[in-house]
Formats: structure tokens, C-alpha cells, sequence
């Protein structure tokens, strides 16, 4: 007689089954929060900012990221057009609803991005840029790590569900303030909330913007797997900020939380206030890799900088010159988590300078009062690393960096 398993055995063993999902792929995403100034990197808040989870479609910012850069770099202009593979019409919605064989221009590549979160335009990007999806996705892990975005790894360019696809509160927030020091002539495009296609009207979903007064951008995002995520930035008086949410458990519950965070950023920043920053000077090098002998004009190795920026943040140490951007950030994320348990604020950045001809990558930690300088180059030279005192004259703002 053949065996049948009973109502109860399908029970059991549907029970069980959903029991090794959920232990390896999480309803809701831990809640993680931060909120920087987007000129200086100041922390003014900041919950399980390094935890890492789901970023869902603030993916796309990245795939928006490596976009611009090649029309920055004349590799493409708005015009291009971009053809669209069976592969990609079939991604599911959000999505334009493009044709397989059909083309579409860069520029609306950008709104269906940034406006529609269109899942099958971020396929169409990733194919025209890596050739295939899979292969943009290792580009994008690439940039991020050489933007000081460490936690972060992508499997897609869509955000779409993929459990090895990982990001954490503080990453996309250096996203989004690369994304406006990088691009400034192109940030104008996360302020858009709708766009025309094909005669087709598409309205956003970033409703932040008109719930806050003095947003412009960024980005939303959801899957079941993350709960509900928000990139979001504002300008009060002078004064932006950056504010990363994720986990929400709705979209207005989000945008209402980050909201409250953004007041008591703003709150603070009036409180603190911003001195005036002296203009930027270059810095050059006369280097071997990993040295830090000045050249042309003189950093201080320790002692008192000549640059007094009253309670500013936007000091750091420098603690190597060199030849390849990811040797370069490596040592400058290790050395920024040698120090951030002391310096909540500090964050490891690269540099990049032409020297004689040659490209160099200086290895910084950012985000440090002139006071803390001393004591960072205390515990770097503990290490043991060189260490020279980076001040804001010719540091330039700490947002040319990131928070890390």
C-alpha cells in the first residue's frame, strides 16, 4: 500500500519549511536611522546606522550614481539611447512598461529611476553600462567600497529581493552625499515627482518631499524583506541635512519618523552653529606609496594648525598616500574604526590628488574637532601609521569625503 501523508503531515511539514525561511530571510528588516549635515558629515543622530539590511530600491541611487558618472565623463549624454532587453520587460512592477526592442534616452532613464522606481529601467541601465545585470551588480559593489561605503554589497540594480544584497543606514547615507557633491548639476532630478513617457503621466512615490518643508530629494524604497526605507535631504537656513530610515512600517509612519529626526537635526545645527570655512587649497605630495612627505606647502605633523575653525568637524588626520583607491580605503576604513569608539564622528575617506603625473589616493579619517586631531594621531601612531594633521584650509569640507 502506497503511503499518503495526512492533513496534519502537510501541516507539519508546511510549518517547518516556513520556519527555515523566515530563519534565513526576515520579515521586517531591523530598524536603522541616521541623520548627517550634508556639508560638514556631522553626526547628529544615529540608530544601528552600521547594522546591515535590505536597502530595496534605494539600490537605484547607486545605479543612478554610476549613470551619471559616465555622462560626466562624456562616455554618454541625456540623448543616448538605451535598447531594452526581453529580460528587463519582464522584471516586475514598479515598472515603465517598456517594450522588449524598444530604446529610451538617458534623461528618462533618470525619471523612470528616480520618479517611478521602475524596475525594469534599472535592468535596462545595468545592461547598457556591465553588459549584464549581474556583471553591473560587481560594479556597483566596487564603486561602493571605493566611496567608503564598507557594509554595502549589490546583486542587482533594482533593489529587488536577494538575501546576500546588504547595505546599512550610514552607507546610503554617503550615497546621497556623494551623489550631491559628485553630481550637483544632476541632483536637481530627485526633487521631480512626476514625468511623461510615451504619453503615459508617472507620479512618485517620495511623498516626504511635500510632507517636509524643505525637502528636494532623495529616494524611497520597499520589499517585504526591508520594511519601509526612505533617503531624504533638506535645506533650512543655510543648513542640509541627510536623513537615511529603515525598517519603517509604513510609508507615512517612515516619513513622519524621519521628520521628527530631521527637526532635532536642525534643532541642534542651529544650536551649534556653522562657522565660515576658509576656501579650499590643493594639497600635493611628493610620495612613495604610503608616505606623507608635503610638498609646495606645509601640513603640520602634529602641533597646533595654523586654521582655527571654531567647533568644526571638518578637521581630520591623514595617514598615507596611496597609488590604488582600494588599498587607499581600506586603510582608511581601519584606521576610522580604530578611532570612532572615541570619535563618534570620524569616518574614513580617500582623496584623490595628481602628483607629478601621478594619481594618489590619500587615506584620511574626517569628521574631527581640532581638539580630537591630537589624541586620533595618538592612537594612529600607536598602530603604528604616520599621521598628519589635515585642517580645513586645505582639507576642504568633510562632505568631500564621506561618513563611514
Amino acid at each position: 500500500m502506497r503511503n499518503r501523508m495526512s492533513l496534519r503531515d502537510l501541516t507539519i511539514a508546511g510549518t517547518v519549511i516556513l520556519l527555515l525561511i523566515s530563519s534565513t530571510w526576515p520579515a521586517l528588516a531591523k530598524y536603522a536611522s541616521v541623520v548627517i549635515d550634508a556639508e560638514t558629515g556631522r553626526v547628529y543622530h544615529e540608530t544601528n546606522a552600521d547594522t546591515r539590511n535590505y536597502p530595496a530600491s534605494l539600490t537605484k541611487m547607486m545605479t543612478l550614481y554610476m549613470l551619471f558618472e559616465q555622462i560626466e565623463q562624456g562616455e554618454m549624454t541625456l540623448k543616448s539611447k538605451l535598447k531594452v532587453s526581453a529580460r528587463a520587460s519582464r522584471q516586475p512592477s514598479s515598472k515603465m512598461w517598456l517594450a522588449p526592442g524598444s530604446k529610451i534616452s538617458a534623461e528618462d532613464a533618470i525619471l523612470g529611476l528616480v520618479v517611478r522606481s521602475a524596475n525594469d529601467v534599472a535592468v535596462v541601465v545595468a545592461e547598457h553600462l556591465g553588459k549584464t545585470e549581474r556583471g553591473f551588480a560587481k560594479q556597483m559593489t566596487k564603486k561602493a567600497k571605493a566611496l567608503g561605503m564598507a557594509q554595502t554589497n549589490f546583486r542587482n540594480a533594482s533593489g529587488l529581493p536577494n538575501r546576500s544584497q546588504l547595505s546599512t543606514a550610514r552607507d546610503m547615507a554617503i550615497l546621497s552625499q556623494r551623489l550631491m557633491n559628485d553630481f550637483p548639476q544632476f541632483y536637481s532630478y530627485f526633487a521631480r515627482t512626476k514625468f511623461t513617457y510615451d504619453g503615459k503621466t508617472f507620479r512618485g512615490h517620495n511623498k516626504f518631499m511635500s510632507r517636509y518643508a524643505g525637502a528636494d530629494g532623495l529616494k524611497t524604497g520597499y520589499i517585504n524583506a526591508s520594511g519601509f526605507n526612505l533617503a531624504g535631504s533638506a535645506k533650512r537656513d543655510g543648513i542640509r541635512l541627510i536623513g537615511v530610515v529603515f525598517g519603517g512600517k509604513s510609508a507615512k509612519q517612515r516619513d513622519a519618523h524621519l521628520a521628527t529626526l530631521m527637526d532635532k537635526g536642525f534643532a541642534v545645527a542651529a544650536e551649534y552653529g556653522r562657522p565660515p570655512y576658509p576656501a579650499r587649497k590643493p594639497l600635493m605630495m611628493a610620495e612613495t606609496d604610503g608616505s606623507l612627505v608635503p610638498a609646495g606647502i606645509t601640513i603640520k605633523p602634529r602641533g597646533k594648525p595654523d586654521v582655527d575653525v571654531l567647533r568644526s568637524e571638518a578637521w581630520g588626520i591623514q595617514i598615507g598616500a596611496y597609488s590604488i583607491s582600494d588599498i587607499a580605503q581600506q586603510k582608511a576604513n581601519e584606521a576610522a574604526v580604530a578611532v570612532k569608539k572615541i570619535f563618534i564622528a570620524a569616518f574614513g575617506r580617500i582623496e584623490p590628488v595628481t602628483v607629478s603625473g601621478k594619481q594618489l589616493f590619500r587615506a584620511q579619517i574626517m569628521g574631527l574637532t581640532e581638539a580630537d586631531t591630537q589624541k586620533a594621531c595618538e592612537i594612529m601612531e600607536r598602530a603604528p601609521h604616520q599621521c598628519l594633521i589635515v585642517a580645513p584650509e586645505y582639507a576642504g569640507l568633510a562632505s568631500l569625503g564621506q561618513p563611514g
